[in-house]
């Protein structure tokens, strides 16, 4: 399955959808409250309404105030209807909470699950244009013997050295069978997808007027058709969005599987050759790891926020960007809670997810407080590592 740097992307994207259903069922539950200190349409008793709405604001701030405790706070001088109200809208906050937390988790696995057979996808994509000029090759014309003749270098696709090292390979055959990625249904869409999109490509163009092509350019043209036709064109991205429901997510990792399977080809692999990249060897250790930090995060966020907010004085926790809250929180439950994976490494894997995924300043941030952070919580005992846990990455 994937690598790990992949399975932390995938839980800080879903633990970011997560957050966004937070803010979402507390809107819920605060309508919910407005609701019930709405006007009795069916009592003829005199009902003041500035009052219902004042009690309608108490009741949603004690909501707010009491959203993760274990009892209400404050109490002392609210109405019975008041209470009540809070601990149920608090009640239905959890339960929704709950809910979309399963289900974040189940569509996160089988979203991680599916990705290699995307990047399969991608890369027979690329063997389909092959096939579909190696078969315009050796095409007759309907009334004569004769073949269709053209330059030699309009065949360079059909040609191409390293679609045939991916076409003859054991590991890729393979991978296609195990996650049943097959373009047989796909045919006439290859051939409209090579003539209207793959054909009038400039880079495309290039390559064909080349004689006798590199290996390099025959690489460089395949990651011209990935970068500029498959992920780019609104036919491939559509065929992509039928198959996988989180493809907005998803597109960027499958992109760049697709792209490291042209870029690690040396031309010098035998057919019995590990060509696929990013596969880790025990997934269910990595599945283990996965839902675990992601879990393990959820349960974490407020210990972890009190003590960001500690380090961020002259912030508030919550104006800090969400993306690097849950980057921080997720760096330090790793620390914590996984003794075999060094600091370093950690710190190093998630200033990388905030270069791509957060604001253009918090690599700095997030490696600065990180760096105080681990050091604190190794000297209070809180991080304790063992193993490869154990290696100075310096």
């Amino acid at each position: 399955m994937l690598n790990r740097r992949i399975l932390r992307v995938k839980a800080f994207q879903t633990l970011y959808a997560y957050q966004q259903c937070k803010n979402s069922n507390a809107n819920l539950a605060q309508d919910f409250i407005r609701e019930a200190f709405l006007p009795d349409l069916n009592t003829m008793e005199i009902q003041d309404k500035g009052q219902l709405k004042k009690e309608a604001e108490q009741c949603i701030h004690l909501f707010l105030n009491n959203l993760n405790k274990g009892q209400l706070h404050g109490t002392n001088e609210s109405s019975e209807k008041i209470r009540h109200t809070a601990t149920k809208a608090i009640d239905l906050y959890h339960k929704y909470n709950k809910k979309d937390r399963d289900f974040l988790k189940n569509n996160m696995l089988t979203a991680v699950e599916n990705i290699p057979g995307l990047y399969l996808y991608a890369i027979s994509m690329l063997l389909g244009f092959g096939e579909h000029v190696r078969k315009e090759k050796t095409k007759k014309r309907i009334f004569e013997e004769q073949p269709i003749i053209h330059p030699a270098s309009f065949h360079n696709l059909a040609n191409n050295k390293a679609l045939e090292i991916i076409s003859a390979n054991h590991s890729f055959k393979r991978e296609c069978l195990r996650f049943q990625v097959d373009l047989d249904d796909l045919e006439q869409e290859i051939k409209e997808w090579y003539r209207e999109l793959v054909k009038p490509q400039e880079d495309y163009q290039k390559y064909m007027r080349t004689e006798n092509p590199t290996f390099e350019q025959d690489k460089e043209v395949l990651q011209a058709i990935l970068k500029k036709v498959v992920f780019k064109s609104e036919a491939p991205l559509s065929f992509f969005q039928d198959k996988d429901l989180n493809w907005s997510e998803n597109k960027s990792i499958v992109r760049s599987l697709a792209s490291k399977v042209l870029k690690n080809l040396t031309g010098n692999e035998e057919s019995s050759d590990e060509i696929l990249p990013e596969l880790a060897l025990n997934w269910e250790e990595d599945k283990e790891f996965f839902q675990n930090i992601f879990n393990l995060t959820i349960t974490s966020d407020e210990d972890f926020s009190t003590l960001i907010a500690e380090k961020t004085k002259n912030w508030d926790v919550e104006r800090i960007a969400l993306t690097d809250r849950i980057i921080l929180i997720m760096a330090l439950t790793e620390m914590v809670n996984f003794p075999s994976i060094p600091t370093k490494v950690t710190i190093n894997e998630y200033i990388d997810i905030s270069k791509t995924y957060s604001t253009p300043k918090s690599k700095q941030f997030v490696n600065g407080l990180l760096d105080t952070l681990s050091k604190e919580l190794t000297d209070s005992g809180k991080i304790r590592k063992s193993g490869r846990g154990l290696i100075d990455n310096k």
